[in-house]
């Protein structure tokens, strides 16, 4: 594993880079890093040259001048700047969680630079018809934030998402390298509810883009979040874009408790789509880029 940074508008991003093959690029979630793809990562790169990264203001991607409020454009933004640097190829693209929205947003302004993009539940709870439900929620959650802590506003997030994830591994379970994770998570998270929470959950996507490259999503599900609100958005985002969901093993944090049957379903996706003609994905001139 390499490790790197690259300088972007207002930040440094951190990013890790592993295995040969087609560049596989991995989005986590909000308050996740590069360390949540571990597991998974460790199957992938036999297939895929695979790169994960802390997003702006998380772990080891620094802001310039403190925190501040995170955007759906501005993150994407971040993606589409990392994936110029690496690369004058589509690339294969898979997000999870609020990753998955970042993914959408690259995929509808940049969809030159997208092969192939498998988004994860993206916690899109404005698509929905009960969305004001859902908008009440996590106004609920920030408003414990602030009175009673992130303990009290986690315990009301996860209720509120119909306890959709899974229990994380104890501590004596932990490598050295997993338990520096944690820790960096456990950081991670009051920053997460603060400024990120309320902006990524009320984002919409922008239909008209992304329907005329929907052959390149999958809007991916847990098979364990049937019947929660993590689900239901890609649900609602696939019914108004005429395409269906693919389950994928676990709940909403999947891509950890079950990684390697996760990672085993996202090669059988992505290896069938690079046999694929790269005609298929052409890239615009103003996707051009200025490789270092």
């Amino acid at each position: 594993m390499r490790s790197r940074t690259l300088a972007v508008p207002g930040a440094t991003l951190y990013y890790e880079v592993r295995g040969d093959g087609p560049l596989l690029l991995l989005i986590p979630g909000g308050g996740g890093d590069a360390g949540v793809f571990d597991g998974m990562a460790e199957t992938l790169e036999q297939h895929f040259t695979v790169v994960s990264f802390d997003p702006r203001g998380y772990s080891r991607s620094t802001l310039d001048h403190g925190p501040e409020a995170q955007h759906v454009a501005v993150q994407s933004a971040d993606v589409h700047r990392l994936l110029t640097h690496l690369t004058e190829e589509p690339a294969l693209v898979c997000g999870t969680s609020s990753g998955a929205i970042v993914g959408l947003d690259l995929l509808a302004r940049h969809p030159g630079q997208v092969r192939t993009l498998v988004a994860h539940e993206p916690p899109c709870f404005a698509v929905l018809p009960d969305a004001a439900v859902h908008r009440a929620m996590v106004e609920e959650v920030l408003a414990l934030f602030h009175t009673e802590g992130v303990a009290a506003a986690g315990a009301r997030f996860a209720a509120g998402i119909g306890n959709a994830m899974k229990p994380t591994p104890p501590p004596t379970d932990l490598s050295p390298r997993a338990a520096e994770m944690w820790k960096r998570l456990a950081a991670n998270g009051p920053v997460m509810i603060e400024y990120e929470l309320r902006e990524f959950t009320s984002y919409t996507p922008d239909y008209a883009a992304l329907a005329a490259v929907s052959g390149r999503l999958v809007l991916a599900v847990g098979r364990e979040t049937r019947g929660a609100l993590p689900y239901r958005p890609a649900v609602e985002i696939g019914r108004r874009l005429g395409l269906g969901v693919t389950e994928f093993p676990g709940a909403h944090n999947g891509i950890r408790t079950e990684a390697p049957e996760f990672a085993r379903q996202l090669i059988g996706i992505l290896t069938s789509d690079v046999a694929a003609p790269l005609a298929a994905c052409p890239r615009s001139p103003s996707d051009a880029p200025a490789l270092p």
